[in-house]
């Protein structure tokens, strides 16, 4: 069995990892992957926005299966691609992508189908926008339509930032083609959870939920990124709560898809705000989330292949979606400087071998020379699983202890939250 993971960080080593597990897997390609996944997957550098290319290296291996993990293939059509030569693969066509291709779409999908999400508007105008921002109450949420990296949220203190970000984005294009359309959102308040689920387009099984950390230092100060840390399961997130979620929220999402004629087919992100009147959609997203899955795959006990394939071909019903009763913690260690200027091509020196409830997830590195060198903003994830989220944080930054690269930064204050939510 020969599969190609599309994608190269530290989500996709993950995603490698756990499909390793399975006997019948003979040969992973990940394309493009990185210079630390090379022990795991033949890396191969095709771009993961590279469809021609991708389409043509899969037909000529004779691919079996394929995972697409990135945002940006799936939204521009890479599953639609490779099933058209008869390659199945674990994530959505485009028209279903689009959940979180656009957010102007998603949001009025919620809307049309009663799904609780923050009151919006949105503009295609920037003076239209700018009028409205004016009259809003700050906080205001500011989001760019398209996709931007997981960067594209600005949440405005005052009237005047919030002018300042529908001004960067539409005219200044911070964002590129993703800022031409903006949302304008009410400010939601309450503890986050990332719950990923996969669906088959009927049936949803969620993963055990998760809290990211997204900003750039200690006590949630600094710049958005892509994710500091994780730490899962989320405390916040009840058995009461992820009922009324299932109920409210996770199959009413499904429902509207497949009523719009967009069977989404995959795993789909749900980033939900625990607000006073109750869980709201934050944002979706069509793929497994960066770092979430670093903390949900090591957790699960079930074969990942064998669900990735329940998923394709709509029987996730009959198929068993297990996780461990554990907690895990993933510390990223980024280049100091992220998400804005860092220097890069520093050796990274790992620990030689692992315990049995480690991992380390490479994303932002290269090898050169035949040495591996930081090449990246995160540039790896240090994750542990243990009985107890204490254990399993300390343990975690035990890891990320023992690796080194010059300019190596993390926040240290990851799960620091959920463990004041436990008590």
């Amino acid at each position: 069995m020969k599969i190609l993971v599309v994608g190269g960080g530290g989500r996709e080593h993950a995603i490698i990892k756990k499909l390793k597990e399975n006997k019948e897997i003979t040969e992973i390609f990940a394309l493009p992957g990185n210079g630390g996944m090379e022990q795991d997957a033949t890396c191969v550098p095709i771009g993961a926005k590279d469809l021609d290319g991708i389409v043509k290296f899969a037909a000529e291996q004779k691919i079996d299966f394929a995972v697409v993990a990135p945002d940006d293939p799936l939204v521009l059509g890479c599953v639609d691609r490779l099933n058209a030569i008869g390659i199945p693969c674990f994530g959505p066509e485009a028209k279903a992508a689009i959940i979180e291709g656009s957010k102007v779409f998603s949001k009025n999908l919620m809307k049309k189908y009663g799904i609780p999400t923050a009151a919006y508007e949105t503009f295609s105008e920037m003076d239209a926008a700018l009028s409205y921002v004016r009259t809003c109450k700050a906080p205001v949420v500011i989001k760019a339509d398209g996709l931007a990296l997981g960067k594209g949220v600005i949440i405005a203190q005052t009237n005047e930032e919030a002018e300042d970000a529908v001004r960067s984005m539409m005219s200044d294009k911070i964002f590129g083609e993703s800022g031409s359309n903006v949302v304008v959102e009410e400010f939601l308040e309450g503890p986050e959870v990332s719950v990923l689920a996969f669906t088959d387009g009927n049936v949803v099984k969620p993963m055990v939920s998760s809290m990211d950390h997204k900003r750039a230092h200690d006590n949630d100060e600094g710049l958005n990124t892509g994710g500091m840390g994780t730490v899962a399961p989320n405390p916040y997130y009840t058995n009461e709560i992820a009922d009324a979620c299932m109920e409210q929220i996770f199959l009413p999402t499904v429902k509207a898809m497949n009523a719009e004629g967009r069977t989404f087919r995959g795993c789909l992100y749900f980033g939900l705000m625990l607000t006073k009147d109750g869980p709201k959609v934050i944002e979706y997203n069509c793929r497994f989330g960066d770092p979430e899955t670093q903390v949900v795959l090591p957790l699960l006990e079930s074969d990942l292949f064998t669900v990735m394939k329940a998923t394709a071909e709509g029987k996730l019903a009959e198929t068993e979606v297990r996780f461990a009763e554990k907690h895990a913690c993933c510390v990223v260690l980024a280049s100091d400087g992220y998400p804005v200027k860092y220097e890069s091509g520093y050796p990274i020196t790992l620990p030689e071998q692992l315990a049995e409830n480690e991992e380390i997830y490479i994303a932002g590195a290269k090898k050169k020379d035949g040495v591996l060198v930081n090449a990246g903003g995160r540039v790896l994830g240090a994750v542990a699983t243990e009985d107890t989220l204490q254990a399993a944080i300390k343990s975690a930054y035990a890891l990320a202890d023992r690796i080194h690269f010059e300019n190596a930064y993390c926040r240290r204050d990851i799960g620091q939250r959920a463990l004041a939510a436990e008590k």
